[in-house]
């Protein structure tokens, strides 16, 4: 099992946003001299989507995905007051604390669907991933795919994993199934089921679900709505996850349903 550490950085220059969708990510610069794009722990869905970010964005990189590298980004309560847009304002102040960044790819060209490289087995193994952490938002409107150095490389798993809303009757989503699938991006192109169901069996093992929600900062998990503690809550992920890898040859005729 190859583990991944995950670093910290501070982020040391606030400087652009990226107003698409409802989570203004930035592109910040970070203390060691790299650009971010930084995903706010204040945004809208808050620190569930950085959760499902960083399970979804570890689990590609796993199975052998082109992934930004993740980093834990520390944000200061300085650059708030000196913002003068008062959403963006209200963003960086209920963002101070722990964030999460991805690696920014310049030069990288948003993914289009009618002209964009894909190969089979990397887009088997991107829809079945999707299936399998039920990703909402890989679709022809919203691709969250990027071709770079003439490579796929995936972003943006935030909306991911959508049982963790509903932390209080959360039992039995792993079982359900994700019609949503149909509308993915890459459908057409997942030409080689067999390949990339074979390959998530032999990486996706219990060690490495484990390891990869062991990742979540502490305070990451503080929610108020729920009675659940944390250790409640990583467990709940390691079983979601763990179930859903176990029966995901039923996630791949799902699939292959939806394909004929």
């Amino acid at each position: 099992m190859n583990q991944v550490e995950i670093r910290t950085v501070d982020v040391v220059q606030y400087r652009q946003p990226l107003r698409e969708g409802g989570s203004l990510p930035a592109i910040v610069l970070g203390s060691d001299n790299f650009q971010y794009v930084l995903k706010f722990r204040g945004a809208g869905q808050g620190t569930k989507a950085l959760i499902a970010e960083l399970i979804g964005g570890e689990l590609a990189r796993a199975i052998g995905l082109n992934m930004p590298e993740l980093v834990f980004m520390h944000l200061d309560d300085t650059f708030g007051q000196t913002e003068g847009d008062e959403e963006i304002q209200d963003l960086l102040k209920f963002s101070v604390g722990l964030n999460l960044g991805l690696h920014f790819l310049s030069s990288a060209i948003t993914f289009d669907p009618l002209v964009s490289i894909a190969d089979p087995l990397s887009s088997s193994k991107v829809v079945l991933l999707d299936s399998l952490i039920t990703n909402i938002d890989r679709t022809a409107k919203n691709t969250n795919l990027l071709n770079w150095n003439k490579e796929l490389w995936l972003i943006d798993h935030g909306a991911s994993l959508y049982f963790h809303h509903n932390w209080n009757n959360w039992k039995g989503y792993e079982y359900k199934s994700f019609p949503m699938i149909k509308d993915h991006v890459l459908l057409e192109r997942a030409t080689e089921p067999e390949a990339a169901v074979a390959e998530l069996k032999k990486v996706l093992e219990p060690a490495l679900i484990e390891y990869i929600v062991s990742l979540i900062p502490e305070d990451w998990l503080v929610d108020e709505s729920t009675s659940l503690s944390s250790d409640e809550k990583r467990k709940a992920y390691i079983e979601f996850l763990n179930v859903r890898i176990a029966n995901i040859d039923l996630i791949a005729k799902e699939i292959a349903d939806v394909q004929n």
